[in-house]
């Protein structure tokens, strides 16, 4: 079995791919000081409670956090006899070269996201995560990353608000029932919640303008279901979009082999 990684800032994802699905997804907030030995304990552990017993034979990694790879490394050699595939290390292919400035290196879950979103939707596509980060990929027609944009994440935004302001409680995100908020909480949420619709409206409409064509917009993460509510901001939302983007890289690396 396929053991996908997906290690963002906040939260690290294991998925584990039985060639037809997804046979279950964890999560673990994300600790570059956290060993090989404790993520196999708490890996089997959860395996152990769902009765999966197939052996993890192959392992692929997409990490924003580099000093987590090396502990995720070394869980791969030691408990699964196996060397990870790392997205956005040479020796790992991508179906289509990202068109960016020289020099320049793109993240691996934006590389992962063009991947599994053009695959599923085609190009002039953008992608668009609520993570950390808010991330807008911009898909060309042949499935190429070709630039984009990052703004600050939702909860960062809010976190920010929170400590930077000491009257300012620490809120949660919510669609809130009106724009003009009553109380200092309604106030927050209104500001963060319309002001992020009014983020998305804008960059896709000027991404539109400066590509000069119609694009679809997809969205991935956490609380793209929030966004998505009443609006017709998204063709579409799919939550497993990252997940899906490393079994399409490993399956794609795995038939360069066989060439």
């Amino acid at each position: 079995m396929l053991l996908c990684i997906d290690c963002g800032n906040t939260n690290t994802v294991f998925s584990i791919w039985d060639g037809e699905g997804f046979l279950d997804t964890w999560r673990i907030a994300t600790d570059h000081r956290r060993t090989a030995d404790e993520y196999f304990v708490w890996l089997s552990t959860l395996m152990g409670l769902k009765k999966i017993s197939a052996e993890i034979t192959q392992v692929i990694i997409s990490s924003t956090v580099p000093r987590v790879v090396f502990n995720l490394r070394v869980l791969c050699n030691r408990y699964f006899d196996t060397r990870p595939l790392v997205v956005g290390k040479p020796e790992c292919a991508l179906p289509v070269a990202p068109r960016v400035d020289q020099g320049t290196t793109v993240g691996p879950d934006r590389l992962v996201n063009t991947v599994a979103g053009f695959n599923k939707f085609g190009g002039d596509l953008i992608v668009v995560d609520f993570g950390t980060a808010t991330t807008f990929d911009v898909v060309d027609i042949d499935g190429a990353y070709i630039g984009g944009v990052i703004a600050p994440g939702v909860n960062l935004s809010l976190e920010a608000l929170h400590m930077a302001a000491a009257a300012l409680p620490h809120v949660d995100v919510t669609r809130p029932q009106s724009a003009i908020g009553t109380n200092t909480v309604a106030c927050m949420q209104s500001g963060v919640y319309w002001g992020y619709i009014g983020l998305v409206e804008g960059i896709v409409r000027q991404i539109r303008i400066e590509r000069e064509r119609p694009m679809r917009v997809v969205a991935t993460g956490g609380l793209a279901p929030l966004f998505a509510q009443g609006f017709d901001l998204f063709d579409a939302v799919d939550d497993d979009l990252t997940m899906q983007g490393l079994v399409l890289i490993h399956k794609y690396n795995t038939a360069l082999e066989t060439v």
